[in-house]
This record gives C-alpha cells, structure tokens and sequence, in this order.
C-alpha cells in the first residue's frame, strides 16, 4: 500500500484515481502528476517502483499544498472573513448558505434537521 502526502492510497486502482484519494489533488492534477512523473495512465498503484512512488510524492510535495497545509489555509481564510465581520464571514458565524443561496425552504445541509416550533400548526 502506497502512502503519498499522509494518505494511504488504494493499491488496486488506476494511479490517476488513486491520487485523487489525497484531499487537494482532483481530476486535473492528477493528470499533470503523472504527467509529470512520466507514469503511463492506464498503469496501477501495485504496478508502480518504489522510486515511481518517490517520484510522485516529491513532486507532490514540491508543487502543490494538499491535505493538513490546505485544510489549515481554508479554515484560516474562514476564520479571516469572520473575524472582519464581512456578510460572507457572518453567515459562516451563523452557519447558513454563504452563496445567495435561498433559506426560505431548503438550506437543510447547512442550518442542521428542522427544529420544531410550537403552536405553528393551526
């Protein structure tokens, strides 16, 4: 089992769907990886060298911020909008659709399950 950025990756698939494993690294990345690493795309991850493998993570490394550096750079780029006090940074604070999204009906995913309110229902 290969172990890139702090993840395990799976070891039985397509190298270009393994990587996406790595939180940071999509679709489009990791094509340019293996691009640049000179991997041949229908090639898997039990089928890599150890010094594939190097390859990757050192290009991984050198090239893009993944897992705990890019969670640390959003959550501090939140934690930024709120402090300012910004609309975008107080429906953060409130914990409702940042986006213009409608909070009418729908928004359940952000507000939590519905509370119930008592006396509505006439």
């Amino acid at each position: 089992m290969a172990r890139i950025a702090g993840v395990n990756i799976p070891t039985n698939k397509r190298t270009i769907i393994a990587l996406q494993y790595i939180h940071g690294i999509g679709k489009k990345f990791a094509g340019e990886i293996i691009e640049k690493a000179k991997i041949p795309a229908e090639r898997r991850v039990n089928e890599l060298s150890d010094a594939d493998v190097l390859q990757i993570r050192e290009i991984i490394d050198r090239d893009y911020m993944v897992e705990g550096d890019l969670r640390r750079e959003v959550s501090m780029n939140v934690k930024r909008l709120m402090d300012l006090g910004c609309y975008r940074g107080l429906r953060h604070r409130r914990s409702l659709p940042v986006r213009g999204q409608r909070t009418h009906t729908n928004a359940r995913t952000r507000k939590g399950p519905a509370k119930a309110i008592a006396g509505k229902k006439k």
